[in-house]
């Protein structure tokens, strides 16, 4: 089966080098994220949503509410929802009343989530290592470098469109 890159060079005069260039992009984190995700499912049985909410409260000792988790994975309260349920079931998460708001849950990780999470991360930077394993240090910084350059050029684009 041929991705989406693949499909582009093949008819190279049908494409427009920034999408050669979209498709590429799109194509290595697919490839990477779907890498990260059976790793996630194989070693410790959990899923790449359920490993980044623990992720953010990692961050965050004192916890934070379902609204701010939400914003920061830029999913859906909704999705969130389902996920502290099932992390509070395995113990892996806590949930109290916020003091200021009734209205408000705040959630944390637990003494044995942060010791799991921090377990799966230290996994988690390994493998993401050995997945750039063949860029060299000056490879990654330039990347790094085009990359932000091109967040700049695409915020700058969405910018535009809002205005």
């Amino acid at each position: 089966m041929l991705d989406s890159e693949t499909k582009a060079v093949e008819t190279p005069e049908d494409h427009a080098e920034e999408l050669r260039l979209w498709l590429r992009m799109l194509t290595c984190t697919t490839l990477i994220e779907g890498e990260v995700r059976g790793r996630l499912r194989q070693r410790f049985d959990v899923t790449l949503p359920r490993f980044d909410l623990m992720a953010q409260l990692d961050k965050a000792p004192d916890g934070m509410t379902l609204s701010d988790v939400s914003k920061r994975m830029m999913v859906s309260n909704g999705n969130v929802t389902g996920l502290v349920e099932r992390l509070v079931e395995s113990g892996h998460l806590d949930r109290r009343t916020s003091e200021t708001d009734r209205r408000v849950q705040v959630i944390r990780l637990t003494k044995l989530g942060r010791a799991e999470f921090r377990r799966m991360a230290a996994e988690h930077e390994t493998w993401i290592a050995d997945l750039f394993a063949d860029l060299t240090p000056k490879d990654v910084r330039e990347l790094m470098r085009l990359l932000a350059k091109t967040k700049a050029s695409a915020q700058r684009s969405a910018g535009r469109r809002r205005a």
